[in-house]
């Protein structure tokens, strides 16, 4: 890792940790509660696990993935843990999650909402999801959700995701992507990096790094352009000064670029 991807990295990982210890919030100005009922979730997963939404997706990754009973589902970047328990209530008893994080306040917050939650058949491991901190064909299904788009090698983490995943194994993951070029100033801009944008790939190029690892019969269910995604965190009118706290007007810049997606696919059997 280059001396500025590992400055990225450190970034990232500052501003999920400040988001995780209450000092900012995630990419809007609308409670969490109202984010994810506008990309996806219903009432019923709300109530699962309300303390682990942060407001931080793009999507809702569950709603194309096929969870059965005693399946072992793994979460890229599972953050306070919201998707990774949504996933627990659906695997049952028999089944068993696996949460990583990189960042050590979102995994003390995970572990502490899965105790008050009673959930002992879900972990959270601290690692990178270029590196995944599990075992070789382990998991029947692999989640994310709007995390990829941070890393500062995609190719590696549809590897990884490949070689996690069982014979047969599928992957379900919402992220951003970008649907042209963003303007240069906006590729060299920290603040929207870390706000999901500036490390955003191509849409085809994000597809490719998937084909690449030689995961198999990919699908793009849903597009979402950006200027929902605005609505749907309460920015969709630019002011000087944005709930973050700094003018964040990259997000305005790149709406007509970026968009949210769903890719699913699986490792050949």
């Amino acid at each position: 890792m280059s001396g500025n991807e590992s400055g990225i990295v450190d970034v990232v990982r500052e501003r999920y940790g400040a988001i995780a210890r209450g000092e900012k919030s995630g990419c809007g100005c609308s409670a969490p509660t109202e984010v994810a009922k506008a990309i996806g979730y219903s009432e019923e997963e709300l109530a699962i696990a309300q303390q682990a939404n942060l407001g931080l997706g793009c999507g809702n990754p569950l709603a194309m993935a096929a969870i059965q009973p005693g399946m072992t589902v793994l979460d890229l970047g599972s953050g306070a843990g919201f998707d990774a328990f949504l996933a627990w209530q659906r695997v049952g008893p028999t089944g068993r999650v696996i949460g990583v994080d990189m960042t050590d306040e979102m995994l003390e917050q995970a572990r502490k909402n899965a105790v008050e939650l009673g959930a002992t058949n879900i972990e959270f491991r601290k690692g990178q999801i270029e590196t995944l901190p599990v075992e070789e064909a382990s998991v029947d299904l692999v989640i994310s959700n709007c995390v990829i788009n941070l890393s500062v090698d995609k190719p590696a983490v549809f590897r990884e995701i490949r070689r996690v995943l069982k014979p047969g194994g599928q992957f379900a993951v919402t992220d951003l992507v970008l649907l042209k070029n963003l303007p240069p100033e906006l590729e060299k801009d920290v603040n929207a990096y870390v706000g999901c944008v500036a490390g955003a790939s191509l849409l085809n190029d994000y597809i490719r790094f998937a084909l690449d690892a030689g995961l198999t019969e990919l699908s793009v269910p849903e597009i979402v352009p950006t200027s929902k995604l605005l609505v749907a965190y309460g920015l969709e009118e630019k002011t000087e000064q944005s709930c973050c706290g700094t003018a964040d007007h990259w997000m305005y810049e790149a709406a007509a670029a970026v968009a949210s997606v769903k890719l699913r696919g699986k490792r050949a059997g």
